[in-house]
């Protein structure tokens, strides 16, 4: 493997894995929060098992890159120009709706991609995808139950579904933008191209959103690219919390 492709798949497993750490730490602080005390287990089985998918794909990253950093390093000791999240992933959770309209696009988003990537040539990628399938199918389907019934329910909870949809909309193009995808890695059937999971993935939502009275927004999409490093404020806000003790405690092992 050349010095070129070791870094680009460094790169896809970097992605991929912090997309799923930022939304675990997003889940985690509904914990107490939400709207009533089973959504509060939910979110949090939710949020772990996005941990676990976290997890492996950081400590693949680091053993790729080969510089002695592990998913501790690579998750406590970036800076935010340093992770490779979509934007999506580090909104502030904000009104309940919008957080199940994140989970609703994310999680369909991450079905798609890890039934593709189930069959990557990558033996340690397809395996993760394989595992986060079933777990992700579970994340679509509570998603799901949360936008129709709040669609679906009173006039307030319908606005506020609907005011949800259009805040997280913007921020749904980057999922499927190739731009930052490497030939190399698409070619040799490791990656996945995103802007092929599209269709599938309009369709799947689309359906929720109809069932749910909702209607499906037309934002302009937003031009940053997580993908590249540039994040919104709330990103640094987040890894303050949750590198904050790691960061005190250099070197700790508990």
């Amino acid at each position: 493997m050349s010095a070129t492709t070791t870094t680009s798949l460094r790169d896809y497993a970097l992605a991929l894995g912090d997309d799923a750490l930022v939304l675990a730490q997003r889940c985690g602080q509904w914990i107490t929060r939400a709207p009533q005390l089973e959504e509060d287990v939910a979110l949090a089985n939710i949020g772990l098992d996005l941990l676990g998918q976290g997890r492996a794909l950081l400590d693949y990253a680091g053993q790729v890159e080969g510089d002695g950093r592990g998913e501790d390093e690579l998750a406590y000791l970036r800076d935010a120009e340093d992770f490779r999240n979509v934007r999506l992933v580090e909104l502030d959770n904000g009104d309940f709706a919008v957080s199940m309209a994140r989970l609703l696009a994310f999680s369909t988003y991450q079905l798609g991609l890890y039934t593709a990537l189930s069959e990557s040539s990558d033996e340690l990628i397809s395996g993760v995808a394989a595992k986060a399938v079933k777990e992700v199918t579970y994340h679509v389907d509570h998603a799901a139950e949360w936008v129709l019934r709040l669609g679906d329910g009173t006039d307030e909870s319908h606005r506020r579904m609907q005011s949800g949809l259009e805040l997280v909309w913007p921020y749904v193009p980057e999922l499927f933008d190739a731009s930052e995808m490497d030939a190399d890695l698409l070619a040799s059937g490791v990656a996945v191209d995103p802007s092929t999971l599209y269709e599938s993935w309009h369709t799947t939502v689309l359906d929720v959103l109809t069932r749910a009275t909702l209607t499906e927004p037309v934002q302009a999409p937003d031009p940053a690219r997580g993908r590249r490093g540039e994040h919104s404020p709330a990103l640094t806000e987040l890894l303050h919390e949750m590198q904050g003790l790691h960061r005190e405690h250099p070197g700790a092992t508990w």
